[in-house]
């Protein structure tokens, strides 16, 4: 998501929100246009899994999504009540946690509502930081499915660990093992675990480009299955220098472990900021 995109939903965001009796309030029927529902019916479940969450952690459900009736038109100037709930910055965030991830406008909430700064620098950073997180974690589900159909064509762990070996030099011009001595990672810790986004995004796209090829040829045993890796990094990385991005040149990233660590400390301040603002 680009900087003027995040500019945009933040000041979205900003505008819908209201306060009453001094609590910064934001109304379901808005948020659940600015989240991308487009029905009413589905955005009452996400709502209902966020107060059952909100319950869990020992907070009051009416503290946080008070039901209130709200006019709308129905046109030639007449008007109907329809219901709408009152949603502090908490219910907010609970709501976002609930919803999909993968929808930019979800995204950006779970960010935005987490963040009580509120500063449109900090909700991009955390943005950054989910998406290396989320890329991480999807590379290793591709992994592991690739392992599964390789195994099922002859190729046992060891074998899968130097065909990966063999992609890695492909797509980085080093093996392995260079690669690691030169970012300086450590031994037991997968090298993706370092890489920034994009270099992890480009060996998920290699995998999953390997477990399609593999099928489709239906190749069988470890040469062949190598040839295949090696020639799928190989065009990844031939579509990346043409762009002037030189793979094994990118610098090293922060380690996920840390990183994922200080999001989940982030959080945990600031529901406990919020918890006892309430008190």
């Amino acid at each position: 998501m680009k900087f003027q995109e995040i500019k945009n939903l933040f000041t979205q965001f900003e505008s819908a929100s209201s306060e009453i009796e001094g609590v910064e309030c934001w109304r379901a029927r808005e948020l659940q246009k600015l989240l991308g529902y487009n029905k009413w019916e589905n955005f009452e479940k996400v709502i209902q899994k966020a107060k059952s969450a909100c319950e869990i952690a020992g907070e009051l459900i009416s503290n946080h999504f008070p039901d209130v009736r709200k006019m709308v038109s129905i046109g030639s100037g007449a008007e109907k009540e329809i219901d709408d709930i009152l949603l502090t910055r908490y219910a907010c965030y609970l709501i976002a946690q609930n919803g999909d991830s993968r929808k930019e406008e979800i995204s950006f909430a779970q960010n935005y509502f987490a963040v009580q700064t509120r500063r449109a620098e900090l909700v991009e950073e955390r943005l950054l930081a989910n998406e290396r997180l989320i890329a991480r974690e999807k590379l290793s589900q591709t992994e592991k499915q690739l392992s599964g159909i390789l195994y099922e064509r002859g190729v046992d762990s060891q074998g899968f660990a130097i065909i990966r070996s063999k992609g890695d030099q492909a797509l980085f011009r080093l093996n392995t093992q260079m690669l690691k001595k030169k970012m300086g990672i450590p031994d037991s810790r997968p090298v993706a675990d370092f890489l920034p986004t994009i270099s992890i995004k480009a060996k998920d796209l290699a995998a999953e480009m390997n477990g399609l090829n593999v099928q489709s040829k239906d190749l069988m045993g470890q040469n062949k299955i190598e040839k295949e890796h090696i020639d799928n990094n190989s065009a990844v990385r031939d579509m990346l220098t043409k762009r002037g991005i030189i793979p094994e040149n990118l610098p090293k990233a922060e380690d996920v472990k840390i990183l994922q660590r200080k999001l989940e400390g982030d959080e945990k301040k600031i529901l406990k900021k919020s918890n006892q603002k309430k008190k």
